[in-house]
């Protein structure tokens, strides 16, 4: 018969397992906690603009005469994108721009390219190397009003904009077509992007 004063010493755990259990809850912790962002792309950022009109600017046109304006794009979903010959990352997204502008022609969506603080010359001769695309407008706008009204703090940066002139996106960085696509689908069906 054992004396019931006299207790077994504690189990031990091996050495390793409770810095491997830690390890683990601290990553369960991050899943929870960024789970509401896992499938999304980061770039789209939420925006105070989003849900609000954009203003009436009018641009002039990079290459030829005449003026652009937001507010002869009313009907139209517009996709505004700011872009310069010097930025690295606008090299890599002007395809994926080009190829969703041509893909959604027909379906009531207008690209607008602003150069955002470069010269015309430069820009013009970004377009001669990476091509222009079709259903798409580029335009400068010397004094950054378009900058300025949007909160712009670096290129790229592209907006979308519903056919009533309410911003309704916003991705900073370089886009990629298979996030400005889910997005613009998104918008023509009458919703708000996931942001």
């Amino acid at each position: 018969m054992t004396d019931p004063a006299v207790t077994k010493p504690a189990r031990r755990l091996p050495s390793g397992v409770l810095p491997v259990v830690g390890i683990l809850a601290v990553v369960a912790l991050l899943v929870y906690v960024f789970n509401s962002r896992f499938g999304q792309d980061p770039r789209l950022v939420d925006s105070p603009l989003i849900g609000q009109p954009v203003s009436d600017l009018t641009f002039d046109y990079l290459e030829q005469d005449g003026t652009f304006s937001f507010f002869d794009q009313r009907g139209t979903v517009l996709v505004v994108n700011f872009w310069a010959s010097w930025c690295f990352p606008c090299r890599l997204e002007h395809d994926d721009l080009t190829s969703t502008a041509l893909a959604y022609q027909d379906r009531g969506v207008h690209f607008l390219g602003i150069v955002y603080q470069d010269k015309p010359e430069q820009a013009s001769a970004f377009l001669d190397e990476f091509g222009r695309g079709s259903n798409y407008s580029y335009v400068v706008d010397p004094e950054s009003r378009a900058t300025v009204e949007l909160g712009v703090f670096g290129v790229p940066e592209t907006y979308i904009i519903d056919a009533d002139g309410i911003i309704q996106g916003k991705i900073a960085g370089e886009v990629h077509a298979a996030v400005l696509q889910r997005a613009l689908d998104q918008v023509l069906e009458g919703q708000t992007p996931d942001l």
